[in-house]
């Protein structure tokens, strides 16, 4: 699983090179395409139950499964989201990241910085002899401490062979439920974090889900393994662990 998640967490990273005002989101599926083709290795997200891009990118209050389209220009202020999934060798890797696009508002920042530690805080009981409720709980508790919400309508997942397997992996809820966390699990943990309600709807093209109050939504993925120590997040590349 290292492999194909050592190209995702490479592009995502690349991105935040690529994303900047006045280029479309299908530009960035493009280029997340070109870049799994030449690391010999399948978009997870093209054809996926008819999905027809090789990413998701969701603009400001899209919450997830944004479809890239070349007349969707970003623009000054905005935030993107863009979820990626890499295949290789039979095995999927999972991961996205929230990207501001120029200079946005001080408050949007905050939504991305609190989303993405979100994540981290899940991280810290991804081990040994806790329980799967206490990833959600751990989000949870952050986001609204910040005073933030989460959305309750999609979830993270247990990944390997395939995109999405058991368990499902909520962002919310008590702690101490649910099976043991076992060394050799791997997870797609994923907080989506709202500016305003958690309350979300699904457009007509029956994939784009966006926030019911129009407010900003962000989103922070990483593929994760469960091990006997230090859980091992597979799809930070290390210019990103490290702040280079």
């Amino acid at each position: 699983m290292k492999i194909p998640a050592k190209v995702t967490g490479s592009i995502l990273y690349e991105l935040r090179e690529i994303i900047k005002p006045g280029i479309s989101t299908k530009d960035i599926d493009r280029f997340v395409e070109n870049r799994i083709r030449e690391a010999g290795m399948i978009a997870s997200f093209l054809d996926y139950n008819g999905y027809p891009a090789s990413c998701c990118t969701s603009v400001n209050e899209e919450i997830v499964h944004g479809i890239p389209d070349a007349e969707r220009i970003l623009k000054d202020g905005d935030i993107v989201s863009v979820d990626i999934g890499t295949t290789g060798g039979g095995w999927v890797s999972d991961a996205a990241r929230t990207y501001p696009v120029g200079t946005i508002t001080d408050q949007a920042q905050n939504l991305i910085d609190v989303c993405k530690r979100c994540f981290f805080e899940a991280l810290e009981v991804c081990r040994e002899g806790y329980r799967l409720s206490d990833i959600g709980n751990a989000v949870q508790t952050y986001a609204e401490a910040k005073g933030f919400s989460v959305v309750r309508d999609f979830v993270g997942h247990g990944i390997g062979h395939d995109m999405h397997e058991d368990p499902q992996v909520k962002n919310y809820g008590a702690p101490g439920k649910g099976p043991k966390l076992m060394a050799g699990m791997a997870l797609a943990i994923e907080p989506m974090i709202n500016e305003g309600t958690f309350e979300m709807e699904v457009l007509l093209n029956n994939w784009t889900a966006v926030t019911t109050d129009g407010k900003l939504s962000a989103h922070y993925e990483n593929t994760v393994v469960i091990t006997d120590g230090q859980p091992e997040v597979i799809t930070l590349d290390e210019r990103e662990r490290t702040g280079v």
